[in-house]
């Protein structure tokens, strides 16, 4: 009963080896004959072999640091390496072939040997190892009968040791040397063993090496996740198969790769991927090669390729971006985001050199492809974490990392489609001066992979001009930018929205800088001065950008304060949008912009801070959601407790709206409803396969707390 309704993987891989030996041999024969069954169905539970190797990775993880490199037994290269690939394959396997159902680990090699799941010339060298490693275990227990797996440093016990094994002439040079090299092939089969039959299946064997069969193949990567067995096996053969050096590589990467794809919440997907970035970067020298000798650049993109839809997407339609996934210079990967400065450069020399305005866009636009996929790349990678590099803790940071890189992109990106459309039409003397000021997300720095730009334009006649002229050019500028922005193209369009200007969709877009004045003097509403918070100039004439900010600054930070009719209103504003536009039939415990706890809670809730008293304190006039919260911690405003809360929802509705464009290729305040999509969400997150649910009740616990602390500051409850 127990064992049908309790027992985790490992306790079917440890029955393995049970057989009666003591008592009455007949109940002890029942015993085994009654859980044999459920021990050959092992390998059809969910997560199989991610829980078993979860259980191999934390065996080696609870080795004391000082003695890993002298475990013999639990150590990587070790006897319990040998043992835990054996019993893998077992369990896959052995439903079918009974012969393979044998508790001792040499006769179970022998048999996955002779039945063609493992190579012969693999399984004699396992074998051994695994001969060598026992005798060597055998001698250091049996000078003085304890029960150790250390190998001792001493040099008189290893020379004892050495001579004991027949090592004569050298005892401890030798002895040293036969160990590590029986733990280098120990270490290098464990990886091999389950994932390379898979391409002997598909591929030119060596001769005197058996197939494994199409069926067991199928079992194999069925075992490891993958939905569609029968299209996998048909990608292996096309990446696989032939005598050419391109096959040979591919032969030699694809064991670890299938590795690295089946701990992904859809290892279907990154084969499939990993196989349309090889037809279209086959015949390129460099690209194998990149794979093979750059250890990150492979397991990088085989994380990108099998996290979701965005990265995979931005890759295909310029596969050379593959190259940003190696090592880089200085060790940090060419997957750190460019600043500002940089990117300017590179767009506007784009521009320059570019026969039109449509020319020059489409040369921006391919910059900022390129490094959506950089920012959505380096993302995944700090998210899942490699071997080399563990998944980032501080995910506040990575979020800033990513608000701040795609904010600079879109900024150089409208900076250099500025330059392109004033070129064109009025070869650089544009009759006024011309300013976007970024709003929203954009100008707070904190922008997503799907954001639209949210902007005002503002421009001011040079002397002398004439003013209609001047009006009609800026406006003429504005319908370029934003048609150019939108052709369709391979590259994702960049959407102006300029919806936060004054009277909204029914006002001009573009206003003189002396109309804003007048407006804001005469006209201006609570929600603009609310929105006003996150203005910040972007691109276009940097003075005429200053002295705009230097216009709004009264009415963002009045010097009295917010009136508390004012407050009112804001929390009028608050409470419709909360009941007016949430979805409907949305779950408002897992909206991440508008549900409780969200994103708009906790930022109305700073911003309302930033209105009060900005004025007096000069650390909250930032566009910046957690700087800003970071002020009103050191002013006194919010406690230590209520900041962190409230960072800590913002922080995670951020990823979450992150997670789910990286994994959807399409914007989304929610979690998805397909299991696989929230299963990635779930691993973007840091929570492993069967997690789900703990994803969910974090989240809403999560933000929870957070509502509590804005009905206290916010609604004042």
């Amino acid at each position: 009963a127990y064992y049908q309704r309790w027992a985790k993987t490992w306790e079917f891989q440890a029955l393995l080896k049970a057989r009666p030996v003591a008592g009455d041999l007949d109940l002890g024969e029942q015993y085994v004959a009654a859980l044999e069954p459920l021990v050959w169905k092992a390998a059809e539970r969910e997560n199989f072999v991610a829980d078993v190797q979860r259980m191999r990775r934390r065996v080696v993880e609870n080795i004391p640091a000082a003695e890993i490199d002298r475990q013999l037994k639990l150590g990587p290269g070790g006897l319990r390496d040998v043992e835990f690939a054996v019993q893998l394959l077992q369990l896959v396997h052995g439903r079918a072939d009974t012969s393979l159902r044998s508790g001792t680990t040499l006769d179970a090699l022998g048999a996955l040997a002779a039945g063609g799941y493992v190579g012969r010339v693999d399984a004699a060298q396992l074998d051994a190892a695994y001969r060598f490693l026992r005798s060597m275990e055998h001698r250091i227990q049996l000078y003085r009968l304890r029960r150790t797996h250390l190998v001792p440093e001493d040099e008189n016990d290893l020379r004892r040791i050495g001579r004991s094994l027949g090592l004569r002439t050298e005892p401890v040079t030798e002895l040293n040397r036969e160990w590590r090299r029986h733990a280098a092939v120990v270490r290098r089969l464990h990886e091999k063993l389950f994932y390379r039959p898979l391409l002997d299946a598909v591929a030119q064997l060596a001769p005197g090496e058996a197939r494994l069969s199409a069926d067991a193949a199928r079992e194999r990567l069925v075992a490891l996740g993958y939905g569609d067995p029968a299209s996998a096996l048909r990608h292996l053969e096309a990446l696989a198969s032939g005598v050419t050096r391109k096959a040979a590589i591919q032969r030699t990467l694809l064991p670890v790769l299938l590795g690295w794809f089946a701990d992904s919440a859809d290892p279907d997907a990154g084969l499939l991927n990993f196989r349309k970035v090889s037809d279209a970067l086959g015949k390129t020298p460099w690209y194998l090669r990149l794979l093979r000798d750059e250890g990150a650049a492979a397991e990088n993109l085989a994380r990108v390729l099998s996290a979701g839809r965005l990265a995979p997407d931005l890759l295909m339609r310029a596969p050379e971006a593959v190259a940003l996934l190696g090592d880089g210079d200085g060790g940090v990967g060419g997957l750190e985001p460019r600043g500002r400065a940089h990117l300017e450069q590179e767009i506007l020399a784009a521009v320059r050199r570019a026969d039109g305005a449509a020319q020059a866009v489409t040369a921006a636009r391919g910059v900022r492809r390129r490094e959506l996929f950089r920012t959505a790349a380096a993302d995944i990678v700090g998210s899942y974490g490699t071997e080399a590099s563990p998944a980032t803790a501080d995910q506040g940071a990575l979020v800033d990392l990513v608000g701040g890189a795609i904010s600079d992109l879109t900024a150089a990106t409208l900076a250099g489609t500025l330059r392109a459309v004033v070129r064109e039409g009025w070869g650089d003397t544009l009759p006024t001066r011309f300013a976007v000021i970024g709003m929203g997300r954009f100008g707070g720095h904190e922008l997503n992979y799907g954001s639209d730009a949210d902007v005002l334009f503002v421009h001011e006649p040079w002397e002398g001009a004439d003013d209609q002229e001047a009006a009609r050019a800026a406006n003429t500028v504005v319908a370029e930018m934003r048609r150019l922005l939108q052709l369709p193209s391979a590259d994702p369009p960049l959407l102006i929205d300029a919806d936060l200007r004054p009277e909204g969709k029914s006002g001009p877009l573009v206003r003189t800088l002396k109309s804003y004045e007048a407006y804001y003097r005469r006209w201006s509403l609570v929600w603009e001065s609310h929105a006003l918070l996150r203005a910040e100039p972007v691109a276009g004439d940097e003075d005429l950008g200053r002295r705009f900010v230097d216009l709004i600054d009264p009415l963002r930070y009045p010097a009295d304060g917010l009136a508390e009719d004012a407050a009112r209103e804001i929390r009028r504003l608050k409470a419709r949008m909360e009941s007016e536009r949430l979805p409907r039939g949305a779950d408002p415990t897992l909206h991440t912009k508008l549900g409780r706890g969200g994103l708009s809670d906790v930022e109305w809730t700073v911003q309302l801070l930033q209105l009060r008293h900005g004025r007096r304190e000069p650390g909250l006039r930032t566009t910046r959601t957690r700087a800003a919260l970071s002020a009103a911690r050191a002013a006194g405003l919010v406690t230590d407790e209520e900041a962190a809360t409230l960072d800590e929802a913002w922080v995670l509705a951020t990823r979450v709206r992150n997670a789910v464009m990286l994994v959807r290729g399409r914007a989304g305040d929610t979690f998805p409803s397909d299991s696989r999509e929230v299963a990635a969400v779930g691993r973007y997150l840091g929570y492993g396969p069967g997690h789900v649910g703990d994803m969910l009740d974090d989240y809403r616990r999560t933000t929870r707390r957070a509502r509590a602390v804005v009905e206290d500051l916010f609604y004042g409850t």
